[in-house]
């Protein structure tokens, strides 16, 4: 690798001043080749209509993308391998957020993103310590990481139009869930902007849906 022309974005060696937010993309980099997919496909092309937005306001404002994804069991896999697996067939939900070389990727081996990757170095790097989790499957990795998350003590907005769950009962008990016990905001990206939620926790208050 040429030092002068990194693959990919860099951290700093030391970690930043706390206060950024990141956007957190989850499992969306997908075959969609398990049971239930076909349910859960359509529901996440459209989740990635509104990740795609926010994704534009964070980078527009210098904040971090995150793709955290999973290894689908192939610990050898990469960005790359498992981005072109994904694009391989007709895929809406890739096909429209696809990571781009300034984006970060961290591959998972299981449900939390926290869990045995570098998330937890990589976030104190960036100065991140508020989190916008998107992604698949709202009732599962999205959960799981919104807890590891909460238990970090990391600001979390959970936009309820930029996840997805196979299961809608038991996607909105996650949101339900994760707005009462974490403290996560879930109003929609349609109804709450990056700049919005910001200016509300810089003021301390306290405007969650059903708060």
């Amino acid at each position: 690798m040429n030092p002068d022309r990194p693959d990919g974005p860099q951290a700093p060696a030391h970690d930043r001043p706390r206060g950024r937010p990141a956007l957190l993309i989850i499992d969306m980099i997908n075959c969609f080749d398990f049971p239930g997919a076909d349910v859960l496909e359509p529901k996440a092309a459209h989740a990635a209509c509104a990740i795609l937005r926010i994704k534009q306001a964070m980078t527009g404002a210098g904040y971090p993308v995150i793709y955290v994804n999973d290894n689908f069991g192939e610990w050898h896999s990469e960005k790359s391998r498992l981005v072109d697996h994904a694009l391989a067939q007709p895929n809406r939900a890739a096909e429209l957020i696809a990571p781009g070389d300034e984006d970060f990727f961290v591959i998972k081996p299981q449900f939390s993103g926290f869990y045995a990757t570098n998330l937890p170095v990589l976030l104190p790097k960036l100065g991140v310590s508020r989190l916008v989790l998107t992604g698949i499957a709202t009732d599962i990795c999205v959960l799981f990481t919104a807890a590891d998350a909460h238990m970090r003590d990391y600001a979390l907005w959970i936009p309820k139009d930029a996840v997805a769950a196979e299961n809608d009962d038991r996607g909105q008990f996650a949101l339900d869930t994760m707005r009462e016990t974490m403290g996560a905001e879930t109003q929609a990206s349609d109804a709450l902007s990056l700049d919005a939620w910001m200016a509300r926790l810089d003021r301390g208050d306290d405007t969650r849906d059903g708060a």
